[in-house]
């Protein structure tokens, strides 16, 4: 069993009124790259991403991060990406403020946080 946190991408950029929509890829670079070097307790990071962000990086595997452009919705692809974490017995945290999609993935096992508690995490 792995301990699993799945990362709404455009929910945390969006958190941080920081330019963020002049350069989305730019942005989904720059917390992928904190991601990288975050010394958390997880042992896969999933970095969901869609629309321009996809851009700034590359879906696949990096170390323990693991990034997934999201073919439609991102909030369907964080659900199933916490559903099948959820279904191989891994402890899974999802990251995102939003309160629809917080409550689907607890309704599949998870516990939610909010992006102000991962952006404190990546200092």
């Amino acid at each position: 069993m792995s301990t699993d946190l799945v990362v709404d991408g455009a929910n945390v950029v969006g958190s941080r009124p920081d330019g963020w929509w002049k350069d989305r890829g730019g942005a989904a670079r720059r917390l992928h790259e904190g991601l990288l070097v975050a010394d958390t307790s997880y042992d896969v990071i999933v970095l969901v991403l869609e629309g321009a962000a996809k851009g700034g990086v590359k879906a696949g595997r990096d170390g323990h991060v693991r990034t997934v452009h999201a073919r439609g919705s991102g909030d369907e692809t964080i659900v199933a990406e916490t559903r099948d974490a959820a279904g191989r017995g891994d402890r899974v945290t999802v990251v995102t403020a939003d309160r629809f999609l917080r409550a689907r993935c607890e309704g599949v096992g998870a516990l939610a946080l909010g992006p102000s508690w991962l952006l404190d995490q990546l200092g």
